[in-house]
């Protein structure tokens, strides 16, 4: 159930209309102008930001009287006014007043610090929340966070946020944001003075960008959210990676707060953590208790390892069936008993690096691109099935003449790999099975409420560019229907293989298992879903040791 994709940070504000209301913001103690300050409608997406010499406008055409403008910027108490109210301020100074600050000694004998890094590290390409102005000329007032949580008192030293990539002919600016949290969400910015960041490529170094923080003396323990927002138009585009099935939380100017539970960005901090300060008794990881984390940690690593491969893209082995609707996708390696393997939802041959040069000493290999996925191209506006990949691979076998095979699936593969041995039992030899379920329920209930809302997030966006991408989730949220009475039915060999962190319900894992005649279960000790990626010499073992075995 894995799932590569490019998450789209794209926030539109109002258009202009008739009733545009101007001004300044200006400093009381300086009467100077203050520049990059936040004008907008609370709880509403409406607003926009003033200029560098703190001129704005606002179109308040569509706003009730009573509603609230609200105006701020670190550094100075926020500003509340009723829409009817501002509107008599139209071309006149608004002014801030700079808050007091409470600066108070912090002494920590240096012995007692430890050096701690906490938050999101992965530096992938191909899952990003993409900034891009040229959507929006106006505006793009989004702004998108990350939860931690601080253990023990703890003092931050830099802000790290890795950067896939950067174009823009002019240096690009934005603010960083530190927040208080408040039931689940952000709540009030706790810095007392903004930091904000003229952002150039050459400030980039190895897909990071790294800002100081550790004189600004910025001390935090327990739960609190840091926030970037870009402040104003440039011309290009930045992508920052992203990590799949972990929270991130966006906003629409000052509209609420909404959990993103997609992907979250790669925001993550340098901290020196008081070891002797008072406990929070939250976990120690720094990051926020965030319910898939570990269910689906970050694997960016092996699909940057895969993609420097030449499995999933070689010529010399690669070639095309094409079957109605679809150019299924497929490459073979080596000689002996045919094996086909069938990798996991929206993966493809790559995902088995690690397993074809091994296996393939030993097996005629043959690793498919599901159809819909990978280089296999599916031309139809049918929903997917198990039972439609289980017929692509009985079409795939006939075109090779290949009488009986063993099937190793990881996950849909694994479900595929069930329907196959329901269907053509008389073209099985034998079946693994990596992290497969045989209904939905089987599913742990976080994923499938994060497939639920990213669901949810595709049809409000409406691109039939995606029409595919729904198609795999949708499979996922609906299928399969393989009752305990269908499993009762399956006659080959079948190892069954999870980790115990898995994904799949443990119970439902033991189940399949269980109710298989000719069924063995193996469970890998602290292993999550990506066993082929995180656990591959084991399972190659255990692949060879059961495919060696005497019927």
């Amino acid at each position: 159930m894995k799932i590569h994709h490019t998450l789209f940070f794209l926030l539109a504000a109002s258009a202009f209309h008739a009733q545009v209301i101007s001004g300044t913001v200006i400093s009381k103690n300086e009467n100077q102008p203050i520049p990059y300050v936040k004008i907008g409608i609370e709880k509403n997406s409406t607003g926009t930001i003033s200029d560098e010499k703190g001129k704005f406008s606002i179109d308040l055409s569509n706003a009730e009287p009573q509603q609230k403008i609200k105006i701020e910027v670190p550094g100075y108490n926020s500003y509340q006014e009723t829409i009817q109210n501002f509107k008599k301020h139209d071309q006149q100074k608004i002014v801030l007043t700079e808050k007091t600050k409470n600066i108070q000694e912090v002494t920590i004998k240096p012995k007692k610090l430890v050096d701690k890094n906490w938050g999101v590290n992965t530096k992938t390409k191909s899952v990003t929340y993409s900034v891009n102005p040229e959507f929006d000329k106006k505006s793009f007032l989004g702004e998108t966070a990350l939860e931690f949580n601080a253990k023990k008192r703890s003092k931050i030293k830099n802000i790290n946020l890795n950067i896939a990539s950067y174009v823009s002919t002019q240096p690009v600016l934005m603010r960083y944001s530190i927040y208080s949290e408040k039931n689940g969400f952000p709540d009030k910015n706790i810095l007392e003075e903004e930091i904000t960041v003229e952002l150039t490529e050459n400030m980039i170094k190895d897909g990071t960008y790294t800002l100081d923080v550790n004189d600004r003396n910025i001390w935090v323990q327990g739960k609190f959210f840091i926030g970037i927002q870009f402040l104003k138009d440039f011309d290009g585009r930045i992508r920052i990676s992203a990590a799949l099935f972990r929270t991130g939380f966006i906003r629409e100017f000052y509209g609420d707060w909404q959990k993103m539970t997609l992907a979250a960005p790669a925001i993550n901090i340098d901290v020196k953590m008081d070891k002797n300060g008072d406990n929070n008794p939250e976990n120690e990881s720094g990051l926020a208790d965030d319910s898939t984390e570990a269910l689906m940690p970050d694997v960016s690593k092996y699909i940057q390892e895969s993609e420097q491969t030449v499995y999933g893209q070689n010529t010399a082995a690669g070639k095309y069936l094409k079957l109605q609707d679809t150019d299924l996708y497929y490459e073979v390696y080596g000689e002996g008993e045919p094996l086909i393997l069938l990798h996991g939802n929206s993966g493809s041959i790559k995902d088995f690096y690690q397993q074809i040069p091994v296996l393939s000493k030993q097996y005629k290999v043959i690793a498919v691109d599901t159809r819909g996925q990978g280089k296999s191209i599916d031309s139809s506006k049918k929903d997917f099935t198990y039972k439609m990949f289980a017929e692509d691979v009985k079409a795939l076998m006939d075109h090779l003449k290949l009488n009986k095979v063993s099937i190793a699936g990881w996950s849909d593969g694994g479900n595929t790999g069930l329907e196959f041995a329901l269907k053509y039992p008389e073209r099985l030899n034998k079946l693994i099975t990596i992290g497969a379920n045989a209904f939905p329920d089987g599913v742990d209930n976080r994923l499938t409420s994060h497939f639920e809302n990213q669901m949810l997030v595709m049809k409000e966006l409406k691109d039939p560019k995606k029409f595919n991408e729904q198609r795999l989730l949708k499979i996922m949220l609906t299928q399969p229907h393989i009752t305990r009475k269908d499993l009762n039915k399956i006659g080959s060999r079948v190892l069954v293989i999870a980790g115990d962190k898995d994904v799949i319900k443990p119970e439902h894992t033991e189940l399949i298992a269980k109710e298989i005649p000719n069924a063995e279960l193996k469970i890998y000790n602290n292993a999550t879903h990506m066993i082929p990626f995180e656990n591959a010499d084991q399972l190659n073992t255990d692949i060879l040791n059961f495919l060696g075995k005497s019927n």
